[in-house]
């Protein structure tokens, strides 16, 4: 028995204020044996390291970044939950992770924690800016006072780890003295009913649920009447105690620092307040941000088109390898052509979004992305959106899902969310090629006032994006309901130099996450649509093959070729796709498509950029002894019964509307339903979207022709 309770691995909570080196003490202890969850019925991360010493093991799991245990956000309702074990597993311990530069700031979270009675012990982080900045902290008077162990560490340079992972394996926290009593916030008879009916451990974790307990989504319909009746019968006002608590706590950290902390330097402008000049500027501080997006913008591109030029061309060789020299029959196309092209579908993307979050994560580690959401802040909100919502939108203009997963950020919900739904409408990479084959075809390449009336026509779909994305925010700001307050508190940190080691953590943990959870239902999905564009009725498929053999052997060699081409096109036709495509025409010939543009608008909702190729497969493009273009043949098609371009003005602006607005990629969606858990928002995402995608198109073309 006793051998059991030694190897039973025990589970260590770290917890602090943003930016004050938790996650950094977690990658140190953890190392690459991580994995990321979700919490039980919320979006937000779980992120659960191990640890094993001889026959010992541990759980280390880092909470979100919050500056106390007051609900302002999910985020803290989580901490909340864990510290208190109500609903998830409860920690056997707790590491606080403390600022050596504002004790004060770090300790109204620190001594909260210290109330719930749980074994602790307190790391106290940057000491070499506490030396520099003349900080002294007497670390054994601190440990009288409070009655925890006190560890002082510089984690960026691996100072004090040692220390921390012999506390870890010895097991030494303790029980800290009560820092601030219950009984003088909240009558003691109201504190003993809500203890006594939730089970608690001590009076402050029944005054914490009751200053809070309305913020968690949790708490069943049940539980949340006992409290809303306990407050009434013992006339408890929540927002008085909790300003009261956080007053009180204040004064006993005040003067519990003047007798344990001193500072023998005066301060004095440091670099970062010179920095903040320029980069918090009201001009200045919107154009630096300006120039480095775009410059990590253009480098996304550059050096993300290599790597996935060379995955693109592997996935391209592994089916053609399959098709040739496995036996023929439906797995080797299924394998050649659904599953081969759906994984790589998903492996495409890793290269940008490890680019992306490695750029984010070197921003965020110098400080620097800390100042963009404190300036951005003021511009996104009148549109529903918050300040941190501007990484996103940005990223989606290289792609939606690493967009989408930058939300983590954001701890408003609603903000999140609102940003996760609008920030598909943000031009993409993927629209690209499909602007440019649209353009060429049907804005001539004139100049105007000296400009390229191609590249000003390119332009004002990338606004059009922009101005829709952030008028579509304005509008959910008034639908969506959330009851979390609005605000932005974030830390300013000093900046320093990036940890490498750090950042090429983030890109591995956020393109394994990507791969292992999105990529399940993207190759799902890839699998579905191969299916339905491979088979059609056998009444149908049959008589095509018949045909197809009747004229092969009625032609000479040379036209098998373009006889192969042409029975691929009928196929596709003739396909489950087709069937569909030629349903839709109806409802697409307002627009001014006909059927086959509506099976490229069919098979693109897999992905935007699927289009190019759909048409040119069904305009039977492709034939090796025809010298035109896809450009040139598309700008020869004519309807048949109008004898006018299928591709004129008003469809091709119509068709580029249409693609600007739509929800057209599934891999967006998959992760969508990943960062949301629920399929709700995907689907009301994706018909929304595509609604609006067809009246704008529709107004477009019956203006323009």
């Amino acid at each position: 028995m006793e051998t059991s309770l030694q190897t039973r691995t025990k589970t260590i909570a770290i917890i602090g204020n943003p930016n004050v080196g938790k996650s950094s003490i977690f990658n140190q202890l953890t190392g690459l044996n991580q994995k990321i969850g979700n919490y039980p019925g919320v979006t937000v991360d779980k992120t659960v390291g191990h640890i094993k010493v001889g026959i010992k093991a541990f759980d280390i799991i880092d909470l979100p970044g919050t500056y106390s245990l007051y609900p302002k956000s999910e985020d803290e309702v989580i901490a909340h939950r864990v510290l208190n074990g109500m609903g998830v597993e409860k920690p056997d311990y707790v590491l606080v992770i403390l600022d050596a530069c504002n004790l004060e700031r770090s300790l109204l979270l620190g001594t909260q924690v210290l109330d719930l009675g749980i074994p602790m012990a307190f790391i106290i982080n940057m000491k070499d800016l506490a030396e520099k900045k003349g900080i002294q902290i007497k670390t054994h008077e601190l440990y009288k006072q409070l009655g925890v162990p006190m560890v002082i560490t510089d984690a960026r340079n691996n100072e004090g780890m040692d220390a921390i992972k012999a506390l870890i394996v010895e097991e030494r926290f303790e029980i800290g003295k009560p820092f601030v009593d219950a009984r003088a916030l909240a009558p003691q008879k109201l504190l003993e009913t809500v203890q006594q009916d939730f089970l608690f451990r001590n009076e402050y974790q029944a005054f914490q649920l009751l200053v809070f307990g309305s913020w968690d989504n949790n708490l069943s319909r049940e539980e949340r009447s006992r409290l809303e009746s306990f407050t009434r019968s013992h006339g408890f006002d929540p927002k008085k105690s909790q300003l009261n608590e956080t007053e009180v706590r204040n004064q006993k950290i005040q003067s519990l620092l003047s007798a344990t902390s001193s500072r023998t330097k005066p301060q004095s402008k440091s670099l970062t307040f010179k920095l903040d000049r320029v980069f918090l500027h009201p001009i200045l501080g919107y154009l630096v941000f300006l120039s480095i997006m775009l410059l990590i913008f253009q480098a996304i591109f550059a050096w993300a088109s290599v790597p996935m030029d060379m995955i693109d061309a592997g996935f391209a060789w592994a089916g053609t390898w399959i098709s040739e020299n496995l036996p023929t029959g439906v797995l080797t196309d299924l394998l050649a052509e659904g599953i081969v092209p759906g994984i790589g579908g998903v492996v495409i993307f890793i290269p940008q979004i490890a680019l992306l979050f490695g750029f984010l994560a070197f921003l965020e580690d110098t400080g620097y992305l800390s100042r963009v959401v404190f300036l951005m802040d003021r511009v996104m909100r009148p549109f529903g959106l918050h300040g941190k919502s501007v990484v996103p939108l940005i990223s989606g203009m290289a792609c939606a899902i690493p967009g989408v997963m930058a939300t983590r950020t954001i701890s408003n919900t609603k903000e999140r969310l609102i940003t996760i739904l609008v920030t598909p409408w943000m031009s993409c990479s993927a629209r690209l090629p499909v602007y440019v084959i649209l353009i060429g075809l049907t804005v001539p390449d004139d100049q105007f006032w000296g400009f390229n009336l191609q590249a000003i026509a390119l332009l004002a779909m990338y606004l059009l994006g922009t101005v829709g994305t952030l008028l579509g925010a304005f509008v959910l700001k008034g639908i969506i309901k959330g009851k979390e307050l609005s605000y932005l508190l974030t830390e300013l940190p000093i900046y320093r130099l990036p940890r490498w080691k750090a950042v090429a953590m983030t890109m591995y943990n956020k393109s394994k996450v990507f791969v292992l959870e999105a990529g399940k239902v993207i190759l799902s999905i890839s699998i579905v649509l191969w299916v339905l564009a491979s088979y059609g009725p056998p009444s149908r498929m049959d008589a095509l093959e018949a045909e197809k053999e009747t004229l092969l052997a009625n032609s000479p060699e040379s036209e098998w070729e373009e006889i192969g081409t042409n029975f691929e096109a009928q196929k596709l036709e003739n396909s489950f796709i087709g069937i569909l495509g030629k349903g839709i025409e109806p409802v697409i010939k307002p627009l001014g498509y006909d059927w086959k543009i509506g099976i490229a608008l069919l098979t693109s909702f897999a992905a935007r950029e699927v289009f190019v190729g759909t048409i040119a497969t069904i305009y039977s493009i492709g034939n090796a002894d025809d010298e035109l273009t896809i450009m040139e043949r598309l700008a020869q098609e004519t309807n048949p019964q109008t004898g006018e371009k299928v591709f004129n003005l008003a469809t091709g602006f119509s068709l580029m509307v249409f693609y600007a607005f739509a929800m057209q990629c599934m891999s967006t969606l998959a992760v969508v339903y990943r960062e949301t858990k629920t399929w709700k928002w995907p689907i009301l995402q994706g018909i929304g979207m595509t609604a609006i995608a067809y009246l704008l198109a529709l107004i477009t073309y019956q203006i323009l022709s």
